[in-house]
């Protein structure tokens, strides 16, 4: 999505990413580098028990997985510029598979060889039930003339 100068983007343009399956290996691996050992991530006889009936994913995780599909040219996207309106709705359970869709909502330039492209963001699983939703904003280079 992020693979072409600000000047290029339209309203309304959509982009869609590979899927990317979640695994138990993913959610022992966040735990340990983030600390984050939350029973419902990480204990089945907790889960089985919790509203979920299993584990899920970190939240964070598959937010960070997102940002791994999303597709991004390192000499166009200057910085992630925040995420507005960022619900998680639905768990993501081990063995399920996430991708992103995004849809250009607004353009914002700014004047000093960048703009801001921002994009309503949703995460969704192969039932096509959306996880995480949210508005994401980038800084992204104007092509220099």
């Amino acid at each position: 999505m992020y693979d072409k100068y600000f000047e290029n983007y339209e309203i309304g343009e959509r982009w869609k990413s590979r899927g990317r399956t979640i695994t138990e290996t993913d959610i022992v691996m966040f735990s340990s580098l983030t600390g984050d050992f939350y029973p419902l991530h990480t204990d089945i006889e907790y889960a089985k028990n919790s509203f979920f009936k299993q584990r899920i994913a970190h939240g964070m995780l598959v937010l960070s997985f997102a940002v791994g599909l999303t597709k991004m040219d390192p000499d166009i996207v200057v910085a992630n510029y925040g995420i507005d309106k960022l619900r998680f709705i639905h768990p993501v359970f081990i063995n399920d598979t996430i991708h992103v869709e995004l849809e250009v909502i607004d353009l914002m330039d700014k004047d000093n060889g960048t703009g801001v492209v921002t994009v309503k963001q949703a995460i969704l699983k192969q039932t096509g039930e959306p996880c995480i939703i949210g508005i994401s904003k980038a800084l992204i280079n104007k092509e220099k003339q």
